[in-house]
């Protein structure tokens, strides 16, 4: 099982505008299993040991930094922590504050010292989280079920929802028994199904109203295409979880859905890398990182897709001008990780992703609210 505890959009931008050094950003990749956590804690105080390296570069203050020693040591040393932990550990050190959020997604480790803290591989988390409802629906049950990313799935009561076919029609399916009869003409399979599915949707309307979050159907054919068509919740996902899910317990539905969750988020890359095509030719899209850091820097970003992975170490100035820097020191900080926190203080919505799927091959492809 995943312990994972996410940030919140207004705590990473919190976060973001942190300026005062030395501030220590450690990415560390972990495990769920507890016998394989055994070296985590030794690898977290070797990769603060990099940091120091780096404060002591700058000539930082020994007084600064040994607090942080310290908060690293108790981590390391605390058996329970470990025993409760998802893919990754992100550490955000101060002489006076730590903070550790435990992530879904599989990072690599990464130790980084500035004046403010290194946010980028924490936005892959919380810029696609993997949030959604599951409707597991069959002849003899229903139910809908929660699953977002720092919290066991769990059943949601739902008013007036019925207990299963019977109840939402009040009749048997001619799947159970010899026929089902209107008027006295048959009535089909597929007729007795949507109407099913249109009764649990009109008691979901509600419930869903305002959500943006996915809805993927768990059910068996034909009752899962039917089912998802039927649907008016605008979210309802293409994809649906095949098979009968009366017995499928709600953590294998949710390890389920995180699949096609994961399908949905590259849909959404493709999808931007579409648009950043189509805007590139009105002077509205950049792959350039200078360019992406002026935009960033007057608000003018609306969607910014990046490399979640790489650094770009330098520097940006308040009018949005870089410095470029070949490595990383106490005094420089990640150019890509600045312009995305930039970015995200003016509302853009922001995309982690793969190197092969940011357009033009970058480090990030932005797309612009207007020229510059």
């Amino acid at each position: 099982m995943l312990h994972i505890d996410l940030p919140t959009r207004a705590e990473i931008e919190r976060l973001s505008e942190h300026r005062e050094a030395p501030a220590v950003s450690l990415y560390l990749a972990t495990s769920p299993l507890s016998q394989e956590t055994e070296t985590d804690g030794l690898r977290l105080k070797q990769l603060l040991g990099e940091a120091v390296k780096q404060m002591e570069a700058a000539g930082t203050p020994k007084r600064s930094f040994w607090p942080m020693e310290e908060a690293v040591e108790e981590i390391a040393e605390d058996y329970d922590f470990w025993q409760e932990q998802a893919n990754s550990l992100a550490v955000f050190l101060t002489p006076t504050s730590t903070r550790t959020f435990r992530l879904p997604n599989k990072l690599h480790d990464l130790a980084e010292v500035s004046d403010r803290f290194h946010l980028k591989p924490l936005l892959r988390a919380v810029t696609f989280p993997h949030n959604a409802y599951i409707l597991a629906i069959s002849i003899g049950a229903v139910r809908l079920i929660e699953m977002t990313a720092d919290l066991p799935p769990h059943v949601v009561q739902v008013p007036n929802m019925p207990k299963d076919f019977n109840d939402a029609l009040g009749k048997r399916s001619h799947l159970a028994s010899r026929g089902a009869v209107r008027s006295g003409k048959q009535v089909s399979e597929h007729a007795l199904f949507a109407r099913y599915c249109r009764v649990v949707d009109a008691v979901l309307r509600p419930v869903l109203s305002g959500h943006e979050r996915p809805l993927i159907v768990a059910a068996a054919e034909p009752l899962a295409s039917i089912c998802k068509s039927v649907m008016s919740y605008p979210h309802t996902a293409e994809q649906v979880i095949p098979g009968s899910a009366d017995h499928t317990p709600d953590h294998e539905l949710a390890e389920a859905a995180r699949g096609i969750l994961d399908a949905i988020y590259a849909d959404e890359v493709k999808a931007v890398a579409r648009l950043y095509d189509e805007r590139e030719g009105n002077a509205r899209a950049t792959a350039d990182v200078a360019q992406a850091a002026r935009a960033a820097t007057f608000g003018a970003v609306d969607t910014l897709i990046f490399d979640m992975d790489e650094v770009v170490h330098g520097t940006i100035d308040d009018d949005g001008a870089v410095t470029f820097s070949d490595e990383a020191t106490a005094e420089n900080y990640g150019i890509v990780d600045e312009i995305a926190a930039r970015a995200l203080r003016s509302g853009a919505r922001l995309m982690a992703a793969r190197k092969d799927d940011i357009p033009g091959g970058g480090s990030l492809a932005a797309i612009l609210r207007y020229p510059l």
